[in-house]
């Protein structure tokens, strides 16, 4: 596949229309029968409203607070990995949000920053090193608050977020899942990554079938 010129714009965000040049409003003016009086700005504008609107007819109904996973209950910054561990495992999720006291969110624990803090570089070499009775490994457990090892600030939607939005932030980070707040920051909910794709009606291709 080609790749595209420099000199050909393209979106900055998810969502976000290409931004027409006039050369581009003259050709396909130039593909319209009959006599057009219209300016290349009425054409532009037209282009951006039918964008717009073709956005919030095809996505109207996705909305975080939709979407979200409720039952949830986050992990404090004081916390010391190894309760955190537990309580992630227990709670079926590949990462927790961490809240303050008031329940703001301020950061995101995720298996990712698990391996990071205990220097393994996956979970087969995380998993040879237990085998091994590693002492290191434990102590960086039990004494290693929440705190030290999260990923912060993190990454966030509001409860009211559409389409656009929580697209934008599932771009920002690998990760599997968002925190979804309220207007005060405070933890609302967990908005995951496959039941956003979900919603939005994308299928992925099916696998082709083992040669044998």
């Amino acid at each position: 596949m080609d790749k595209p010129s420099s000199d050909q714009p393209t979106p900055a965000d998810p969502g976000e229309e290409i931004e027409l040049t006039d050369a581009d409003i003259l050709d396909a003016m130039q593909h319209i029968p009959g006599y057009l009086d219209i300016t290349t700005e009425d054409f532009r504008e037209i282009y951006h409203l039918a964008h717009r609107h073709a956005l919030e007819r095809l996505f109207d109904d996705i909305r975080a607070v939709r979407l979200m996973r409720k039952v949830l209950t986050p992990l404090t910054p004081e916390l010391t990995l190894d309760l955190a561990l537990r309580q992630l495992a227990d709670s079926g999720y590949r990462g927790l949000p961490v809240a303050d006291g008031e329940g703001r969110v301020i950061g995101m624990l995720t298996e990712t920053d698990f391996l990071r803090r205990l220097q393994a570089k996956n979970f087969p070499e995380l998993l040879l090193r237990l085998v091994e009775s590693d002492f290191a490994l434990a102590h960086r457990c039990h004494e290693t608050p929440v705190r030290a090892a999260m990923t912060a600030p993190a990454v966030t939607v509001g409860v009211h977020a559409g389409f656009v939005e929580i697209m934008q932030a599932f771009c920002r980070h690998p990760g599997r899942s968002t925190p979804v707040v309220d207007g005060e920051g405070r933890l609302a909910g967990l908005l995951l990554r496959k039941d956003f794709i979900a919603s939005c009606g994308f299928v992925p291709p099916a696998l082709p079938e083992k040669q044998i």
